[in-house]
């Protein structure tokens, strides 16, 4: 099997392109030219320097592949110019998908978000039958990923093999940016983190997203999208783990919800008069508002992905045992 991976070099997208090789499969890595790849760096894989936004630079990547695993995107939660994120999120997906059409491509796994299935106010546990639509998605991010899937979407519907994959939040080495939730804990480890918020995330290991790609590749079906997740726990939950593991103590302050929304708020003004980017991302308190968990109830009936079992753990000592 030869595949292609883009956004190779990032943190799910590293961890896939091990997985892949580790399974003795031909690998292609899609960077741009200027791309930081020392995530990456010694593998034996091949590299396609091109850009998503840019459909001409696209073919010659896609050249003898029979899979590609579309893993690239903008991850931000706050960006100067938001165009940027549709750009690199909505354009660059359909450009791929365009592409990869007349290479004949025989599957194509598209990686969306869990945030496309979390709305403010869900009537019940989230999962892959979840339906929601643009006005549900909080900021430029989670509507960026909404479109993108959308688009793998109708590519599925008028014949294209697309997969859609829904990774929850990914924990595990690696995380060189990093990603908002690993900074969470990074700023947890290092002393920095002097108080949390009643939130809740579903939380999985990122070699488990990165097999459950593969399983996509292997089992999904055209059209489907599956949940790549593992177990909802809250915010203080996944610190106190933590806390256990490293002896680090647990932040003595819960801050109220319409606390961090007003120090957000004054730290996005303050961020557009000296130019600067945001320490509280307006759109990351909005979605802290709700708990953002899921069950994944059809990756694991027909992946066949070893997630845990659904449920909710507070943390009281050991949040990943019930």
């Amino acid at each position: 099997m030869f595949s292609l991976v883009t956004g190779a070099n990032g943190f799910i997208g590293s961890h896939l392109t091990r997985f892949l090789i580790e399974r003795g499969e031909r690998v292609r890595v899609l960077v741009r030219q200027q791309s930081d790849v020392r995530s990456i760096a010694g593998l034996p894989v091949e590299f396609a320097y091109a850009d998503l936004r840019d459909p001409a630079s696209l073919p010659t990547a896609l050249k003898g592949v029979q899979r590609v695993y579309h893993v690239a995107g903008d991850y931000r939660l706050w960006a100067e110019n938001p165009k940027e994120i549709y750009e690199s999120n909505v354009t660059g997906t359909c450009n791929l998908l365009a592409s990869s059409r007349h290479a004949g491509i025989e599957r194509f796994i598209f990686t969306s978000s869990v945030g496309t299935l979390l709305s403010a106010r869900p009537q019940r546990m989230p999962d892959e039958q979840t339906q929601l639509h643009l006005a549900d998605m909080v900021g430029h991010y989670k509507r960026s990923k909404y479109l993108a899937e959308q688009e793998a979407m109708g590519a599925a519907r008028n014949g294209q093999p697309v997969v859609i994959v829904n990774p929850t939040a990914p924990l595990g080495p690696g995380d060189w940016k990093p990603t908002p939730t690993g900074r969470i804990l990074l700023d947890f480890l290092n002393g920095q983190l002097p108080a949390y918020v009643d939130t809740g995330l579903n939380f999985v290991p990122v070699e488990d997203v990165a097999k459950g790609h593969w399983l996509a590749a292997e089992r999904g079906q055209v059209g489907a999208r599956y949940i790549l997740g593992g177990r909802n726990l809250t915010l203080k939950g996944m610190l106190e783990l933590v806390s256990d593991l490293s002896g680090r103590p647990m932040p003595r302050v819960r801050l109220p919800l319409a606390v961090s929304f007003m120090a957000a708020l004054a730290d996005s003004l303050a961020s557009r008069v000296l130019r600067r980017k945001p320490r509280i991302p307006l759109d990351g308190v909005r979605m802290a508002r709700h708990k953002m968990f899921v069950d994944s109830p059809k990756a694991r009936r027909e992946l066949g992905v070893s997630a845990w079992a659904p449920g909710i753990s507070s943390g009281s000592r050991n949040p990943l045992v019930q």
